[in-house]
Protein backbone atom coordinates (compact mmCIF):
# COMPACT_ATOMS: atom_id res chain seq x y z
CA UNK A 1 0.00 0.00 0.00
CA UNK A 2 2.58 2.28 1.05
CA UNK A 3 4.70 1.51 -2.61
CA UNK A 4 1.39 2.93 -4.45
CA UNK A 5 1.06 5.80 -2.28
CA UNK A 6 5.02 6.74 -2.54
CA UNK A 7 4.66 5.89 -6.61
CA UNK A 8 1.91 8.57 -6.83
CA UNK A 9 3.69 11.12 -4.58
CA UNK A 10 6.27 10.90 -7.00
CA UNK A 11 4.72 10.60 -9.92
CA UNK A 12 2.89 13.94 -8.66
CA UNK A 13 5.86 15.67 -7.90
CA UNK A 14 7.47 14.84 -11.60
CA UNK A 15 4.28 16.30 -13.16
CA UNK A 16 4.40 19.49 -11.14
CA UNK A 17 8.21 19.74 -11.87
CA UNK A 18 7.57 19.13 -15.91
CA UNK A 19 4.76 21.91 -15.43
CA UNK A 20 6.66 24.42 -13.69
CA UNK A 21 9.62 23.63 -16.73
CA UNK A 22 6.88 23.71 -19.69
CA UNK A 23 5.62 27.05 -18.55
CA UNK A 24 8.90 28.72 -18.52
CA UNK A 25 8.65 30.20 -22.12
CA UNK A 26 5.13 31.64 -20.98
CA UNK A 27 6.43 33.11 -17.87
CA UNK A 28 10.16 34.33 -19.70
CA UNK A 29 7.55 36.31 -22.26
CA UNK A 30 4.93 37.29 -19.83
CA UNK A 31 5.79 41.06 -19.76
CA UNK A 32 5.12 41.29 -23.54
CA UNK A 33 1.45 40.40 -23.01
CA UNK A 34 1.20 43.81 -20.25
CA UNK A 35 -0.17 46.48 -21.83
CA UNK A 36 2.94 49.20 -22.51
CA UNK A 37 2.75 52.62 -20.16
CA UNK A 38 0.36 51.02 -17.78
CA UNK A 39 0.84 52.53 -13.96
CA UNK A 40 -1.10 49.46 -12.40
CA UNK A 41 -1.54 46.17 -13.80
CA UNK A 42 -4.07 43.46 -11.81
CA UNK A 43 -4.05 40.08 -12.25
CA UNK A 44 -5.99 37.29 -10.37
CA UNK A 45 -6.97 40.15 -8.23
CA UNK A 46 -3.05 41.61 -7.12
CA UNK A 47 -1.86 45.13 -8.47
CA UNK A 48 1.24 45.50 -9.77
CA UNK A 49 2.83 49.03 -10.11
CA UNK A 50 6.34 49.73 -11.68
CA UNK A 51 8.18 49.63 -8.44
CA UNK A 52 10.58 52.39 -9.71
CA UNK A 53 10.79 51.14 -13.71
CA UNK A 54 9.11 52.95 -16.17
CA UNK A 55 5.91 50.77 -16.54
CA UNK A 56 4.57 47.65 -15.16
CA UNK A 57 5.83 45.95 -18.25
CA UNK A 58 9.59 46.77 -17.45
CA UNK A 59 9.04 45.96 -13.96
CA UNK A 60 7.89 42.10 -15.03
CA UNK A 61 10.53 41.50 -17.92
CA UNK A 62 13.21 42.27 -14.77
CA UNK A 63 11.19 40.26 -12.45
CA UNK A 64 10.78 37.01 -14.70
CA UNK A 65 14.00 37.59 -16.57
CA UNK A 66 15.35 36.41 -13.06
CA UNK A 67 12.53 33.87 -11.64
CA UNK A 68 12.65 31.54 -14.28
CA UNK A 69 16.59 30.94 -14.29
CA UNK A 70 16.12 30.79 -10.62
CA UNK A 71 13.07 28.45 -10.89
CA UNK A 72 14.53 26.12 -13.28
CA UNK A 73 17.63 26.35 -11.47
CA UNK A 74 16.00 25.71 -8.36
CA UNK A 75 14.08 22.13 -10.14
CA UNK A 76 17.53 20.91 -11.71
CA UNK A 77 19.24 21.16 -7.86
CA UNK A 78 16.59 19.17 -6.26
CA UNK A 79 16.21 16.89 -8.83
CA UNK A 80 19.86 16.57 -9.54
CA UNK A 81 21.87 13.03 -8.43
CA UNK A 82 25.26 13.71 -9.15
CA UNK A 83 27.48 14.46 -6.55
CA UNK A 84 28.59 18.03 -7.85
CA UNK A 85 25.07 19.74 -7.60
CA UNK A 86 25.99 21.70 -4.53
CA UNK A 87 27.97 23.65 -7.33
CA UNK A 88 24.45 24.81 -8.70
CA UNK A 89 24.25 26.76 -5.48
CA UNK A 90 26.20 29.37 -7.01
CA UNK A 91 24.35 30.43 -9.85
CA UNK A 92 20.69 30.20 -7.63
CA UNK A 93 22.49 32.53 -5.13
CA UNK A 94 22.94 35.13 -8.46
CA UNK A 95 19.62 35.20 -9.53
CA UNK A 96 18.87 35.46 -5.98
CA UNK A 97 20.58 38.34 -5.35
CA UNK A 98 19.38 40.09 -8.71
CA UNK A 99 15.88 39.38 -7.82
CA UNK A 100 16.52 40.90 -4.38
CA UNK A 101 17.67 43.83 -6.04
CA UNK A 102 14.86 43.72 -8.77
CA UNK A 103 12.53 43.32 -5.85
CA UNK A 104 13.82 46.29 -4.32
CA UNK A 105 14.55 48.76 -7.30
CA UNK A 106 15.58 51.86 -5.77
CA UNK A 107 19.02 53.14 -7.31
CA UNK A 108 18.14 52.81 -10.46
CA UNK A 109 21.34 50.01 -10.73
CA UNK A 110 20.33 46.37 -12.00
CA UNK A 111 22.92 43.47 -11.89
CA UNK A 112 25.66 45.59 -10.29
CA UNK A 113 26.80 45.08 -7.04
CA UNK A 114 25.54 41.66 -6.59
CA UNK A 115 28.54 40.24 -7.22
CA UNK A 116 30.06 40.22 -3.92
CA UNK A 117 27.36 38.47 -2.49
CA UNK A 118 28.04 35.70 -5.03
CA UNK A 119 31.64 35.71 -4.38
CA UNK A 120 30.82 35.10 -0.50
CA UNK A 121 28.52 32.09 -1.19
CA UNK A 122 30.72 30.54 -3.78
CA UNK A 123 34.05 30.87 -1.37
CA UNK A 124 31.50 28.30 0.78
CA UNK A 125 29.98 26.32 -1.70
CA UNK A 126 33.79 25.50 -3.94
CA UNK A 127 35.44 23.90 -0.93
CA UNK A 128 32.51 21.80 -0.16
CA UNK A 129 32.36 20.93 -3.81
CA UNK A 130 36.23 19.77 -3.69
CA UNK A 131 36.39 18.30 -0.59
CA UNK A 132 33.31 16.07 -1.85
CA UNK A 133 34.86 15.75 -5.21
CA UNK A 134 38.38 14.52 -3.51
CA UNK A 135 36.78 12.37 -1.59
CA UNK A 136 35.08 10.27 -4.28
CA UNK A 137 38.10 10.29 -6.50
CA UNK A 138 40.01 8.71 -3.83
CA UNK A 139 37.57 6.38 -3.24
CA UNK A 140 36.37 5.43 -6.96
CA UNK A 141 39.07 6.41 -9.10
CA UNK A 142 41.70 5.48 -6.94
CA UNK A 143 40.60 2.68 -5.19
CA UNK A 144 41.27 4.66 -1.82
CA UNK A 145 38.84 3.73 1.37
CA UNK A 146 39.77 5.55 4.33
CA UNK A 147 37.90 3.13 6.23
CA UNK A 148 39.67 0.33 5.00
CA UNK A 149 43.07 1.97 5.56
CA UNK A 150 42.58 2.89 9.58
CA UNK A 151 41.11 -0.22 10.17
CA UNK A 152 44.49 -1.68 8.10
CA UNK A 153 46.43 1.12 10.45
CA UNK A 154 45.12 -0.39 13.65
CA UNK A 155 45.53 -3.88 12.61
CA UNK A 156 49.60 -2.48 12.19
CA UNK A 157 49.58 -1.03 15.35
CA UNK A 158 48.28 -4.30 16.93
CA UNK A 159 50.66 -6.17 15.22
CA UNK A 160 53.37 -4.08 16.57
CA UNK A 161 52.05 -4.12 19.97
CA UNK A 162 51.99 -8.04 20.10
CA UNK A 163 55.83 -7.97 18.57
CA UNK A 164 56.73 -5.95 21.30
CA UNK A 165 55.41 -8.04 24.20
CA UNK A 166 56.61 -10.81 22.53
CA UNK A 167 60.66 -9.70 22.65
CA UNK A 168 59.59 -9.07 26.21
CA UNK A 169 58.84 -12.06 26.72
CA UNK A 170 61.98 -13.37 25.11
CA UNK A 171 63.88 -10.94 26.95
CA UNK A 172 62.41 -12.26 30.07
CA UNK A 173 62.67 -15.94 28.96
CA UNK A 174 67.05 -15.20 28.08
CA UNK A 175 67.10 -13.89 31.38
CA UNK A 176 65.02 -16.35 33.30
CA UNK A 177 67.67 -18.78 31.15
CA UNK A 178 70.88 -17.51 32.26
CA UNK A 179 69.62 -17.55 35.84
CA UNK A 180 69.32 -21.32 35.84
Amino acid sequence: MSDKRSIRRKLIMEGVFALLIAITPILFYWYKYIPVDVETYSFLGISFEPNGFNDVSEAFYYYFSKIVPLLALVIWFVTCKEWWYYAILIPIAMYSFQLFAVLTFQSGIVDENEVMYVIAVTMVVVPVVYFIRLKLVDKHVHGIDLEAMDTELQILKEKEELRKEREKLEQRKKTAAKKM
